[in-house]
């Protein structure tokens, strides 16, 4: 069984779609849905239910695929390790990060570590933070920016950032002219509502609901780009972290509201069984980009 076939079953699996699998593993879609067909004529089983409206895995695709990453992840690993015995210096890095880190405390690092590794290859890939921890526990990722869990497992965490949860009211509203707000039950409040509960959401739950507030939540959303949308739209104000602030064509105003100080932070994680060279020089550069909480 060829490790290429495997790669590329793995594309197919994660982009659901032939077309943007090829371009992702850079080969000719017909020859992409050959190698796959191969691999299940080898296998004895369908991978893929295929339709003209879209792909899905079968059962037997998932747990192929489930496999398919570790057995993947395990070929990095000893070629990282037998790298890191034998002296080389690191090659390429792969660098997951939550969007605050983007456009916050990522630029200053890949500055940093451009100028001490002129040669190194860096991949970044955006995602939530539970992506990010996955990605690390399998060996996908060398590095992660994170939001900071209640449960990181195995893995190391630093953190390196802290900012405020402020009041987001639309620029049409009338608390947009002030400059703190009190609290009080005559605006309707757009809150999160993710599968996970967080820790900020179990916070700001408690506080509607002892200000008395719950009866007010009108939307909710799972993701801080869906509440300031909805809060810019005019239909209602929301607690949205202090990065926001810099976001374009922003139609909305970030504002304190006495009673209420939460921060939530931001910091690098790592798997500490990861045998990438230098890696802890690459940790200890991330961790020169603490900068206190405003």
């Amino acid at each position: 069984m060829e490790l290429r076939r495997l790669s590329y079953f793995v594309a197919v699996a994660e982009e659901l779609h032939f077309g943007r699998a090829a371009a992702k593993v850079r080969i000719a879609q017909p020859a992409l849905s050959n190698h796959v067909q191969a691999l299940e004529r080898e296998l004895g089983c369908p991978l893929f239910i295929r339709s003209t409206r879209r792909v899905e895995l079968t059962r037997a695709g998932e747990t192929f695929y489930e496999r398919c990453v570790g057995i993947l992840s395990e070929v990095d690993l000893s070629a990282e390790i037998t790298r890191a015995v034998a002296g080389e210096t690191i090659r390429q890095i792969r660098i997951g990060t939550v969007y605050p880190a983007t456009t916050g405390v990522l630029p200053a690092f890949l500055s940093k570590i451009a100028r001490k590794y002129p040669d190194i290859r860096i991949h970044i890939s955006s995602g939530n933070t539970g992506d990010i921890i996955r990605g690390l526990e399998s060996g996908q990722i060398n590095l992660g920016f994170i939001r900071p869990v209640e449960n990181i497992g195995s893995l190391r965490f630093s953190s390196i950032a802290h900012e405020r949860y402020l009041l987001a009211v639309a620029r049409t509203n009338r608390l947009a002219e002030q400059a703190e707000i009190a609290i009080d039950g005559s605006e309707k409040i757009i809150a999160f509502n993710r599968k996970n509960l967080s820790y900020t959401e179990r916070y700001f739950n408690e506080k509607f609901e002892e200000y008395d507030l719950t009866r007010n939540i009108a939307y909710s959303c799972d993701d801080t780009y869906s509440l300031v949308s909805l809060v810019s739209a005019g239909l209602g104000i929301g607690f949205a972290p202090e990065w926001t602030e810099g976001l374009p064509n922003r139609a909305f105003e970030l504002k304190a509201v006495r009673g209420i100080d939460f921060r939530i932070g931001l910091g690098v994680a790592w798997n500490k069984e990861d045998p990438t060279a230098s890696r802890d020089d690459i940790v200890d550069i991330a961790r020169s980009l603490a900068r206190p909480g405003r």
